[in-house]
């Protein structure tokens, strides 16, 4: 089980106005041949076109493509386009491994997502589900 290494319970809530997440310039979003039937079926579309169009390699694995380098190719108006369907690792931010074990990462977090601070108290069990993939509560 990763670290967790911040103060706890935390409050969270994904606000329906941001898109920050979303728009992370320099980043993967990791997707495998599961997230890919879901998507394509989702938007009506053939598997090839989905990985043909919409990601590309990445170390070893396929990665969702950004819109000309500043937002996830799905970001639309500031919505996701595959919302029911998206990949674990949305559904995760911002409780990912890597954003809890230490305060100082934490706090730079907290800087880039107005969410946190706000909404339902997250504790150390909760976040641990979310490791395990269960999804953080969201209205998007």
């Amino acid at each position: 089980m990763a670290r967790i290494n911040i103060q706890l319970p935390v409050l969270f809530n994904c606000r329906r106005d941001c898109s920050k997440c979303c728009e992370i310039n320099g980043g993967y979003v990791f997707v495998n041949e599961q997230n890919i039937r879901e998507i394509a079926k989702y938007l009506k579309r053939s598997e090839a076109e989905i990985r043909a169009h919409y990601t590309f390699e990445a170390k070893g694995m396929r990665s969702l493509r950004d819109r000309d380098g500043q937002a996830c190719i799905f970001l639309e108006e500031g919505k996701c386009r595959i919302y029911p369907v998206r990949p674990l690792q949305c559904r995760t931010y911002p409780f990912w491994p890597q954003n809890v074990k230490s305060e100082r990462r934490w706090q730079q977090v907290t800087d880039d997502c107005p969410g946190i601070g706000e909404g339902r108290l997250y504790d150390r069990a909760e976040i641990e589900a979310v490791f395990k993939g269960r999804a953080v509560d969201s209205e998007k």
